[in-house]
């Protein structure tokens, strides 16, 4: 059945899709329950709507080509201005152990979820890949290694509900465990007992409370966006001529060629070198965070632009399993971790929080239970998953033979 906005009607589909997101963006931080089910499920859930309605088109050169060729790349360095290794060591050290422990079991368990499902789902060692790259960084990882691997669209939107269902209700978790007597007699936990004495200053939701206005000008605007488009332009570039000079012939060689030859790859570790040594040239702080979500959220609607329900609810029981599987191991290997080491409750809710949902949920979870002095180390350190997420997912994508 044909749309009623017809695939060449460009400005109709770009006005629909920045009307949405804005939409999702200002309920997430207005609502409660928006809040919860994230603003990301918001711009997926109204495409796949509207296009199951047969108001806009399952593809459109906007969306086919704007977005996942544009868009995306555009993002990445943007998110990425926040990852100064340098800060992230002195001011997140003991958070770091607890991250990368994380991100191990991510790893692992992905692998381990891959087998016991790799005769039920289909393109899984792509879908490992992405689930691995999101469960360590976020949401731009799971769009980087997505478009890498062009993996089929109604699959990564049943991938990304399962993954936004999960992360809810692990979120939920995570809550539950900071206040269960149970698990607060094993674990010490200072900031609880800081916000205890001092209470909230709660923000309406947690969205609002991480995106509150900032002073943002013109030139700053204008600097992000065209350092961002500088390195997807040569990172594009770079990653021809290595993939050109780097043989392949085996596993090992296969790997290392797929790795350097990968644009996502490179832009990542161009904006992560520029983060680190050019700190007082980067502005982290002057809109790049917002101009990189609003993109990636537009990835999210992307996403659910050829996404069938049928599919959907064929796929995504599944999916959620193997999705479960692989948060469960993140929050073994943090809790093992933490008991370990001697690590404080909070340490290990908040690391393993930036590992599944990212630095902003993990920003969000320890402003809203008024765990201020962990707000900036998790930040830091759960941005350090947008720099590594992706090689990890590409990396268990190549062992799996992606």
């Amino acid at each position: 059945m044909d749309s009623i906005i017809k695939s060449d009607n460009t400005i109709a589909l770009i006005a629909i899709s920045f009307t949405w997101v804005s939409f999702a963006i200002v309920a997430e931080q207005k609502w409660k329950w928006a809040s919860k089910i994230t603003g990301t499920v918001i711009c997926m859930a109204g495409a796949i709507i509207l296009t199951n309605l047969h108001i806009i088109p399952m593809s459109a050169p906007f969306f086919d080509t704007v977005i996942w060729d544009y868009a995306i790349p555009l993002a990445i360095p943007l998110l990425l201005f926040k990852c100064n290794i340098k800060k992230i060591w002195k001011e997140s050290g003991r958070l770091l152990a607890l991250f990368l422990s994380g991100s191990a079991g991510s790893a692992i368990f992905a692998i381990v979820a891959y087998n016991v499902f790799k005769d039920k789902i289909p393109s899984l060692k792509e879908i490992s890949a992405m689930m691995t790259g999101s469960y360590i960084g976020g949401s731009v990882n799971l769009a980087a290694i997505s478009s890498y691997y062009k993996t089929s669209a109604q699959l990564t939107a049943a991938a990304t509900v399962a993954d936004n269902v999960l992360m809810a209700l692990y979120f939920f978790v995570l809550l539950f465990l900071s206040s269960s007597p149970f698990v607060k007699r094993h674990f010490p936990h200072p900031h609880i007992d800081k916000a205890e004495r001092e209470g909230n200053g709660g923000a309406k939701t947690q969205a609002a409370a991480f995106w509150a206005p900032k002073k943002i000008s013109l030139k700053d605007i204008a600097i992000a966006l065209s350092s961002s488009a500088l390195i997807v332009w040569l990172s594009t570039e770079l990653s021809a001529v290595f993939g050109a000079l780097i043989p392949t012939g085996n596993i090992a060689l296969d790997i290392i060629n797929a790795l350097f030859s990968s644009r996502y790859l490179i832009m990542t570790s161009i904006s992560m070198i520029l983060a680190t040594f050019l700190s007082d040239k980067v502005k982290p702080d002057a809109g790049t965070q917002e101009l990189g979500t609003f993109m990636i959220y537009l990835f999210f609607f992307a996403v659910g632009v050829p996404a069938s329900i049928g599919q959907i609810l064929k796929n995504a029981p599944l999916l959620f399993a193997f999705c479960a599987i692989i948060v469960f191991g993140n929050m073994i290997f943090c809790f093992v971790a933490g008991l370990l080491l001697g690590y404080s409750l909070e340490d290990i809710i908040l690391a393993s929080n930036a590992n599944i949902g990212g630095p902003t949920t993990a920003a969000a979870m320890a402003i809203s239970k008024g765990w201020q002095d962990l707000t900036g180390p998790v930040l830091l350190v759960g941005t350090l998953g947008y720099a590594i997420g992706t090689y990890f997912g590409i990396f268990v994508g190549k062992i799996l033979g992606a």
